[in-house]
């Protein structure tokens, strides 16, 4: 049986990397490149039946008879199928969040990212341009009872992707002009296609008014996908007990770091002190290159973890990403063999907000939390840690399809903890750092109690607010984000304790930085998985 693992496999991957064009993109596999996801009725019954015909074949492997490492690959590889299947079958977001239809991202991927020629790559941005008009068709057909705030958010997104087709492939096609004539008609019945379902996005929304679909999940189907997308054992209610202790121990440890700022522990005091020192939109981008560079220099001069000297590319967010998150890390695929960089990107505030909204904002996002949030996405959080993930090299692609997020969410989470407790950035840091841990504790509750117990927005925003002493505009945006998705959330804090618990179960024979090498050395499964990985 372990000889037949691997050809099955491999053959469930490229299966599943056919059907799923954003799965491809992602594992920087480019033989589909050419293609947008099909939500036709059709195309979703096929991939159904696939999916369970995988499950079928995964179950009826005798685990016990594989090496470790095959059978992490085979835990990987049916817990993504399973997932999927859950998704279509259960979730069906495809019927009701328009964001999943967004094709910005498999374009922005082919017109930002030199993986090859610019007349190979803008020969697939043709046919997903070609492609873009029935995809639109299509979406409008599926989609019914859209949530308000789906259709709000897919407004801004849909967008930004027109704004990506009219003003930024244009340069691409000054590098393959022989191709011009070809993309040039393609290019702008994309853009009137997009601008027409903008408008449909639009009307659905003034038909929605006040009422539409809620966005909440319910809890049987929150806990559902909570099991699939943690990987862990803990039940919803543990996950709610533990992360409301964590915000009671911390508030005590932020106490005590505003007493050493301040000389009192008011922590509001010692955090308005913090914030006034803050960037705006003009410098938050050359502020993240300046952070990237002092957290590289601290993790060497520490020797916390090895470095890779992959590039990083610090950027504003793409218009068609924003509404959803502050910040996010972008990397190469696993299966990508380019020497390309990462994108870190952050949103600037939208061009609409009033003044004092800005001014919230980068209260929030103040000097001192910019570095903190580039130790979390950049280093030695999500860019160093994808870096290594990338070379690992099984038997099998299974670890290519995707990641655990709370591995990778964790990983980032403990190495703001790791990074400050040696030091980095003073009392400032240390202090927007256990905000963070506040957020992180509070993003878990939030995500169970906002989909399962109807946790209104004055209650979310008076938690965030009074005892996660975020700014109001963080916190308004958090409250879309915790109705626009569901169990990501979660994947911070749970994440974090399963990290942090196997970095303190270092042997006193091991080095730290030989010990988080370990760690990062298999890819990014399931923290579970890595206990038994690196020995524990």
């Amino acid at each position: 049986m372990p000889q037949r693992f691997v050809p099955l496999a491999e053959h469930i991957v490229d299966a599943v990397l056919e059907t799923s064009p954003h799965l491809a993109a992602f594992a920087g596999d480019h033989r589909f490149d050419d293609r947008l996801p099909d939500y036709s009725p059709g195309a979703v019954a096929g991939d159904v039946a696939m999916l369970r015909d995988a499950s079928a074949a995964l179950s009826q492997v005798d685990v016990d008879d594989l090496a470790p490492q095959e059978q992490v690959d085979h835990a990987a590889l049916l817990a993504r199928v399973e997932r999927s299947l859950f998704e279509l079958t259960e979730v069906r977001e495809h019927e009701w969040n328009p964001l999943v239809h967004n094709p910005g991202s498999l374009l922005y991927g082919l017109i930002a990212r030199p993986f090859a020629p610019a007349e190979e790559r803008l020969t697939s941005v043709a046919a997903r341009l070609s492609a873009i008009p029935d995809a639109l068709a299509t979406a409008k057909e599926v989609l019914t009872d859209c949530p308000r705030i789906h259709l709000e958010t897919a407004v801004g997104q849909f967008s930004g992707t027109a704004s990506l087709v009219a003003g930024e492939l244009p340069k691409l096609i000054e590098q393959a002009p022989a191709l011009a004539d070809t993309v040039e008609p393609l290019r702008q019945r994309a853009i009137a296609a997009l601008g027409e379902f903008v408008t449909w996005l639009c009307d659905r929304a003034e038909e929605a008014g006040d009422g539409g679909r809620d966005p909440r999940l319910g809890r049987r189907l929150w806990e559902a996908r909570l099991w699939h997308a943690l990987d862990t054992e803990l039940p919803a209610s543990e996950i709610l007990s533990r992360a409301r202790a964590n915000l009671e121990r911390v508030t005590a440890e932020l106490r005590e770091v505003a007493t050493q700022l301040t000389g009192s522990p008011d922590i509001r005091a010692a955090l308005d002190q913090l914030a006034a020192e803050h960037p705006d939109d003009t410098t938050i981008v050359d502020l993240a290159k300046a952070t990237l560079g002092e957290a590289t220099e601290f993790v060497s001069q520490y020797d916390l973890v090895t470095l890779i000297d992959d590039p990083c590319v610090i950027m504003e967010m793409p218009e068609f990403a924003r509404g959803v998150a502050v910040a996010y890390c972008d990397p190469p695929g696993p299966l990508e063999t380019g020497d390309l960089p990462t994108f870190y990107c952050i949103a600037p505030t939208p061009a609409g907000w009033p003044a004092e909204r800005v001014e919230s904002f980068y209260r929030e996002y103040n000097n001192h939390m910019i570095r903190n949030l580039s130790v979390h996405e950049a280093m030695p959080g999500h860019f160093l840690q994808l870096a290594h993930s990338r070379r690992f090299r099984g038997s099998t692609r299974a670890r290519a399809l995707g990641f655990s997020g709370p591995f990778v969410e964790g990983w980032a989470v403990y190495a703001e903890e790791l990074m400050v407790s040696r030091g980095f950035g003073g009392l400032p840091v240390r202090a927007q750092q256990l905000k963070m841990q506040l957020r992180m504790s509070i993003n878990a509750i939030l995500d169970q109690l906002v989909h399962c117990d109807q946790m209104t927005e004055a209650e979310a925003m008076a938690l965030m607010l009074d005892e996660g002493f975020q700014e109001e505009g963080e916190a308004a945006g958090k409250w879309r984000r915790a109705l626009l998705t569901s169990t990501q959330l979660s994947t911070y804090f749970v994440g974090y304790t399963e990290v942090a618990a196997i970095a303190a179960a270092r042997p006193a024979d091991v080095s730290v930085r030989e010990w988080h090498d370990r760690m990062l050395a298999h890819g990014s499964p399931a923290p579970r998985h890595i206990r038994g990985l690196v020995g524990l």
